[in-house]
């Protein structure tokens, strides 16, 4: 009797060892989205000043702005839980900003442009800050995805509910290519 009672406490305590440890990952891998959200806010919110920046010298670059804009506006509709979307939006705004930052080469006095050197140093601090947040987030959501997917405790994450996260990825090839360098 004693013995049965022995293993039933020992069940119990183990479950909610696996329960605590899932609630844990899951709420790791939130917070680490948070961040990424976080980034991508910040980001957005210095597009407009960057693409004002450049229209003083620009002008008749109008379509190339038009895109940064229209792409920033996309990106922050796609839903906040949408991770494989979000990734996607997001890759297409950051080589449309990429266009934008070169467009600094065809425009000398743009590039001497003080206000537009300091849009430019900001958005460059700010796509290292959320490189690091991606890599935390994708951390977070690995960890969560084996615990949900290691066995026993899948036992435990399909009861509760407990679910992969996606993780978030560069889904365009070209992003992916290294950069040609020509002098």
């Amino acid at each position: 009797m004693y013995i049965a009672l022995g293993v039933i406490v020992l069940v119990a305590l183990y479950l909610v060892f696996v329960y605590n440890g899932l609630v844990r990952a899951r709420q790791m891998a939130e917070e680490a989205w948070s961040g990424i959200d976080v980034q991508l806010k910040r980001r957005a919110d210095l597009i407009p000043n960057l693409v004002e920046t450049v229209k003083g010298y620009a002008a008749h670059e109008k379509s190339t702005l038009e895109e940064v804009v229209e792409l920033r506006n996309k990106a922050q509709a796609v839903p906040s839980g949408d991770v494989a979307g979000r990734a996607q939006a997001e890759g297409l705004l950051g080589q449309a900003l990429g266009r934008v930052i070169a467009l600094a080469e065809a425009y000398p006095d743009l590039k001497a442009n003080q206000n537009f050197a300091e849009l430019q140093a900001s958005l460059e601090t700010m796509e290292g800050e959320l490189q690091m947040a991606r890599r935390y987030y994708n951390g977070a959501a690995r960890d969560l995805n084996v615990k949900v997917e290691s066995f026993p405790s899948n036992l435990v994450a399909g009861q509760f509910g407990f679910a992969k996260r996606e993780y978030f990825e560069i889904t365009n090839e070209a992003d992916r290519a290294v950069p040609t360098v020509k002098f």
